[in-house]
Parts: structure tokens; C-alpha cells; sequence
């Protein structure tokens, strides 16, 4: 039901995936996903710290916490293995023009998910449940203008590109998608 608030990830599965809550058992394999040159190229360019990591995977849960929506751990279905992270935040960034209140959709992948088509699957699972769930009127994306992937991804999953932005210094190109029955 629209509107309803939620302060855990509910579990979501699809053909392949389990998307399930983060847990401090996550940890190690955050830290991993977040400290890897490949994963980090197109989002910071800087890998992260087992205190930046910690900090990350805190930031999953509070979101739960105080916005009914967050991250999730994107798991195989058959093996268990740790995919990578896909989920709706609120991160205030300061960009202009402003995200607002509206939820900003992120996926990130491990190296070993890569071209497999892993995180379309998840990330349209994510906004299938957005669509039914939040009451926000979009979702609000950001990618590097030079992540092919990542921008064919948003696409497919019905990001439309509304500009660029300055973040930090970098252009980012915007993505905006309705949410909603």
C-alpha cells in the first residue's frame, strides 16, 4: 500500500535474486564492493575505508529507520553470493537543481556481477516496489556522464535524462522517473 512506512528492507525476490536487508554480518563484503578501484571508477574514483564502509552500510539501516525506504543487499538466490547493493536514498546533496524529498535510485555491482544483467533485474525490482510503496512523485538518479552502463541501465528501466548537474566539482547527467500505479 501506498504511504505505508517500513524500518527494515522487506524481502524482495526475483528469477535470480534476493534482495534482503543489510545486516553487520554484511560488512566484509561491503567493505570489499566499496574498496575496489572498478567498483568505485564512476561514483567517486576513490575507494573506500573500513570506517568509510562502516559508516556506508550504518547509513543503509538509518534511512530504514527514518525514511521508510533504503538499500539492499542484492544476493544470488541459489548460491547465496554477495552481488552488490541497490536501493533509494536521501542523501541532501548539495546539487543544483536540488533532488528534494525525492528518492534517489543507486545500484552498485561487484566486479563478478558484472554484464549479467544482475542489476536491471534488481533495480527494477526496487522500483516495482517504489511504485507500489512511496508516496513521492519520481525518483531522481545521477551517473557519470561517461558510465555507459549505468546510464543504458537507467534507461531501461524508465529513467529519462533531464539535464546535468554540477556535484562535487564533476558534471553528473540527472535522471528523473514517475512513481507510481
Amino acid at each position: 500500500m501506498a504511504g505505508e512506512r517500513m524500518t527494515e528492507a522487506p524481502a524482495l525476490t526475483t528469477e535470480r535474486l534476493l534482495l534482503r536487508p543489510h545486516t553487520h554480518r554484511d560488512f566484509e563484503d561491503v567493505y570489499a564492493l566499496w574498496s575496489d578501484p572498478k567498483v568505485v571508477q564512476h561514483i567517486s574514483g576513490k575507494p573506500s575505508s573500513r570506517q568509510e564502509s562502516w559508516s556506508r552500510l550504518l547509513r543503509y539501516a538509518g534511512h530504514w529507520t527514518l525514511l521508510g525506504y533504503g538499500y539492499w543487499v542484492v544476493q544470488d538466490r541459489g548460491t547465496a553470493r554477495f552481488l552488490g547493493e541497490v536501493g533509494l536514498a536521501n542523501y541532501r546533496r548539495e546539487i543544483e537543481p536540488s533532488f528534494g524529498e525525492n528518492p534517489e535510485a543507486g545500484w552498485v555491482m561487484a566486479p563478478h556481477a558484472h554484464g549479467r544483467g544482475i542489476a536491471r533485474e534488481a533495480v527494477a525490482a526496487v522500483l516495482a516496489w517504489a511504485d507500489a510503496h512511496l508516496t513521492a512523485d519520481h525518483a531522481v538518479c545521477m551517473i557519470a556522464p561517461e558510465n555507459a552502463a549505468s546510464r543504458r541501465l537507467a534507461a531501461t528501466v524508465g529513467f529519462r535524462e533531464v539535464g546535468t548537474a554540477r556535484y562535487q566539482g564533476e558534471e553528473v547527467v540527472v535522471g528523473e522517473r514517475q512513481l507510481g500505479p
